[in-house]
């Protein structure tokens, strides 16, 4: 009895007779390096758009020049936040007594001195610590005035005694709007000789500055520095209330020059110009 053709098994052979002879089925084993191929190609485009993001994401970022100018900005803000105390306000500050003003207005060189920290105040409102009339507090506050900090330096001789007084306002421009005002004219730099006497001094007890009260200002320095405004108010140790003193012109000179020196000196480093902002993975933007 003839065996009859099965069907063709699912390995791919048919029975035929007495043996079973092996036949590849027509496609398939074709169709897999097809597909093998197809996914290696989606696998390898995968990877290249995950290789892009990421390197999107690695890429170094930099800052416009708009975004350069409000970090600048916000690190000047800042700096009477995190800079600390005996830094805003140096231990000691030189300054120089000026001779007679020469024909030309130009000054000689004159006697070197130095002014000494005493003490350093605790951070006050401006409503306490501006010193100035109503209508001064009354505009410092409208120029969004946050705070005052305050230090108190002697003289060598210990006879003058000067209270320093950053006055934080809301912007720039309004500090300087507002050492002009006290002023006249003169805001930054080297600032001008207020119109007015500001600032309450900062007494410090067991020190020469002991008595110095609103009493006994004699005159006021202002500048103007990034938001702040700088003041420097000067008196004698000795209690004496305010006295005429332009007739003088040494103790005029020595009072000026020192008030001077001391705003100038504590302006300085809160006005100075924030280095270009640094980006991550890169020396500069």
């Amino acid at each position: 009895m003839a065996i009859q053709p099965g069907p063709p098994s699912q390995w791919g052979y048919q029975a035929r007779g007495d043996t079973a002879e092996l036949k590849l089925r027509p496609g398939g084993r074709r169709r897999r390096p097809l597909v093998a191929i197809l996914l290696a190609l989606l696998g390898l485009g995968g990877l290249v758009v995950a290789g892009a993001g990421i390197r999107g994401q690695l890429r170094p970022r930099t800052f416009t020049p708009p975004q350069q100018r409000q970090i600048k900005s916000w690190e000047v803000a800042s700096r009477w936040r995190i800079t600390p105390k005996a830094v805003l306000f140096p231990a000691v500050i030189r300054y120089r007594l000026t001779a007679a003003q020469d024909g030309q207005g130009g000054s000689k060189s004159g006697l070197g001195l130095k002014a000494t920290r005493v003490g350093i105040a605790r951070q006050a409102s401006c409503a306490k610590a501006a010193g100035g009339s109503k209508k001064l507090r009354a505009r410092l506050a409208g120029d969004g005035c946050q705070a005052v900090l305050r230090s108190t330096y002697t003289d060598a001789s210990s006879s003058l005694v000067v209270t320093a007084g950053i006055v934080v306002l809301k912007s720039e421009s309004r500090a300087v709007a507002a050492a002009r005002y006290l002023t006249g004219g003169p805001a930054v730099g080297q600032g001008g000789l207020s119109r007015r006497l500001v600032l309450r001094p900062f007494r410090v007890s067991g020190t020469p500055a002991v008595l110095f009260g609103l009493a006994q200002r004699q005159l006021s320095w202002v500048v103007a520095a990034g938001p702040y405004l700088v003041m420097a108010t000067v008196g004698y140790a000795d209690g004496r209330p305010r006295v005429q003193i332009r007739d003088d012109g040494y103790v005029w000179q020595e009072m000026m020059n020192l008030a001077r020196r001391v705003a100038v000196r504590v302006a300085a480093p809160l006005a100075a110009v924030p280095p270009e902002p640094a980006c991550p993975g890169v020396p500069a933007c």
